[in-house]
């Protein structure tokens, strides 16, 4: 295996002739053509003061030319920072500054605005890059041969950064060594069967490890095609999926198509493997798309800090509700979270990973560093989990998300898999609030069907018997839907703020 990422990618095809990128328009853009602006890219970033190590951070718009300076930045040896293009002017600040980074690069059109804000948390230089190529960046690169030698870089040394989603204290900068994003590519290249026959239909943000990592690195390195949209819209998905033959999204594009009638068996007939991640998918979700399409969608688990620890099998059972088996390579136990002592089959505890994939540690943060691993190197996820008898992982929520009622442990995901269940629920979302006598009460937050008025009471009564009573929420809230961040994760943080109030007096 070639040391460095960049070494990985470049000999993964040997025709340059090859489409690496298939748009919207049908326009094609070859490997050849990919690598030679990302070497152009690179000497940019050379003549912009860019050394080995230095941090680029990049908000911009979903593009091929993204994905090349993405390429080009890890040929140049620098450390790839992308922000995701939702950040605020004040957000933008924390990170620029928190990672002391050497370049900004951001939209042409707020390159005025956000070169005082870079400016101002110490960053040197600012560039811009849109998706038709245009920027001051693209200028640069322009200007350049493309001929400079790959900058010498190890498995060990920083390929990226990127920042957890912060939804409790501070954002947090993950390390991800080239060794850590090679070795799970490579994985998941195996795992799933990614050959050179394959067309990836990339729909996914790019600023987050499932759309830069997961998707493009993994495709990439098996020398395959991707058709490259710039967001989801089920009615681009379902004109180009007959040309695909694969697709990974998140449980949120699963029930658009849901909604959609084009989508039929016919429309997924030439596509071999549907996959989701990045938030927990419903088993409704999972029955509904095998019944329309023949396919049963594979689920992964991964994180920020660690890309993919398992999988559901490609050969085998894809059972809902779980996330498979731990990934060749990746060792995956279920341990007490106060005293890390291994815990028994379908007993309860915290997700602890160790392996090749997971990161170097948090950006400037020793000391959170050493909170998060074992003595032994285990890395502490935070997640909640259990290992049935066949050995398949479940997860059951975040440590956070914990609910402690009357003494009792209370974990979100048993309740909402029953709520979801009931008649005239869409989803829900259990959250612990603040309580007097109970320390935390039990809150339901739940989305009705169109049409149907479920009451606060008619949850509470369809849950007794099927539940411990000291689980049955006690409230139910209703709203018009759960907020959620951009891979479609539910924010109970903002719930619990929202509602944190619910039983005061």
């Amino acid at each position: 295996m070639p040391d460095t990422l960049f070494a990985a990618l470049e000999r993964a095809v040997p025709d340059l002739n090859k489409p690496l990128f298939i748009l919207a328009d049908g326009e094609t853009v070859s490997y050849g053509e990919t690598f030679a602006l990302a070497a152009r890219f690179a000497d940019a970033l050379h003549g912009l003061g860019i050394r080995p190590g230095d941090r680029v951070a990049v908000q911009v718009d979903k593009s091929w030319q993204a994905i090349a300076l993405y390429v080009g930045t890890l040929k140049a040896g620098a450390v790839y920072l992308p922000l995701n293009t939702g950040y605020t002017e004040s957000e933008i600040s924390y990170f620029l500054s928190d990672a002391q980074a050497a370049l900004f690069v951001c939209r042409p059109a707020l390159l005025q605005s956000l070169s005082k804000v870079a400016h101002a948390a110490g960053v040197a230089a600012v560039a811009s890059l849109g998706t038709k190529g245009e920027g001051t960046l693209m200028d640069a690169a322009e200007g350049t041969e493309g001929a400079s030698a790959p900058v010498a870089r190890g498995p060990d040394d920083l390929a990226a950064i990127l920042y957890t989603s912060g939804t409790t204290g501070r954002s947090k900068g993950a390390m991800l060594s080239h060794g850590n994003l090679l070795s799970n590519a490579s994985t998941l290249k195996d795992y799933w069967r990614f050959t050179e026959k394959d067309v990836l239909l990339h729909a996914l943000p790019i600023f987050h490890t499932h759309g830069l990592f997961v998707a493009t690195n993994t495709l990439m390195l098996a020398g395959g095609s991707m058709i490259f949209l710039p967001k989801f819209d089920a009615d681009e998905v379902l004109r180009l999926l007959p040309q695909a033959t694969s697709m990974m999204g998140v449980p949120t594009f699963y029930t658009r198509l849901l909604d959609h009638p084009g989508l039929t068996r016919e429309a997924a007939a030439h596509v071999r493997l549907f996959t989701s991640g990045s938030a927990p998918l419903l088993a409704e979700t999972h029955a509904e798309f095998e019944a329309r399409t023949g396919h049963r969608i594979l689920e992964r688990y991964g994180m920020t800090e660690t890309n993919m620890n398992t999988s559901n099998p490609y050969d085998g059972d894809r059972r809902p509700g779980t996330v498979g088996f731990p990934l060749p390579g990746v060792e995956l136990r279920v341990a007490d979270p106060d005293t890390g002592a291994a815990l028994a089959t379908d007993e309860i505890g915290g997700l602890e990973v160790r392996g090749p994939n997971v990161f170097l540690g948090y950006w400037q943060m020793p000391e959170k560093t050493a909170e998060e691993f074992r003595d032994d190197g285990f890395f502490i996820t935070g997640d909640l989990g259990k290992i049935d008898v066949d050995g398949y992982v479940h997860i059951v929520g975040r440590a956070k998300d914990l609910i402690i009622s009357g003494g009792y442990n209370v974990y979100p995901k048993e309740i909402e898999s029953e709520i979801d269940q009931l008649d005239g629920v869409l989803e829900s979302a259990v959250i612990g609030v603040k309580h007097r006598d109970f320390g935390e009460a039990v809150t339901a937050v739940v989305v009705a069907r169109k049409g149907s008025q479920p009451t606060e009471r008619d949850i509470q009564t369809s849950l007794d018997g099927r539940l411990a009573r000291f689980k049955i929420p006690k409230r139910v809230v209703f709203v018009d839907e759960l907020p959620r961040n951009t891979m479609g994760k539910v924010q109970k943080n903002l719930l619990r703020e929202e509602f944190g109030d619910l039983y005061a007096g």
